[in-house]
């Protein structure tokens, strides 16, 4: 009976732990080094997990009115912390500008390079590193 629960354990540790490396990618296999993107936006849901950070912006088309919702990756939630990042930084309805990557497959989602916060929020006016993946 032990063996069966040990095998089972440690079966349910390696689907759990392959599962884990699924989700995570390298920069090259999602994101476009050679594409370089500037967006301004107003926030519209952060998610502070593992293993990356993302944010939503609403970023309105000067030429049409039309509002798009783009993605945002930061890098890891520990990595943004050592940069002055914290879980408050970003406040919904707030304006950003993002500095960063396109991805890959043409989607509304950029990989971060840094982020400007507007003159509100938790660092008002200024500029953080994003923790990107491009150089790692």
């Amino acid at each position: 009976m032990k063996l069966r629960f040990l095998a089972a354990f440690l079966g349910l540790g390696l689907a759990v732990g392959a599962l884990q490396s699924q989700a995570h990618h390298s920069f090259a296999a999602e994101f476009n080094a050679d594409q370089p993107i500037k967006l301004t936006g107003i926030v519209t849901k952060v998610e502070w997990t593992n293993p990356h950070v993302w944010f939503y912006i609403n970023v309105k088309d000067e030429a049409t009115g039309e509002v798009t919702n783009w993605g945002a990756e930061l890098g890891p939630p520990h990595g943004l912390q050592r940069r002055g990042w914290r879980r408050n930084t970003l406040a919904i309805g707030e304006q950003v500008t993002v500095e960063g990557f396109m991805s890959r497959n043409g989607s509304p989602r950029v990989n971060a390079r840094n982020v400007t916060l507007a003159a509100t929020g938790g660092a008002p006016g200024e500029t953080l590193d994003a923790d990107s993946s491009v150089n790692q």
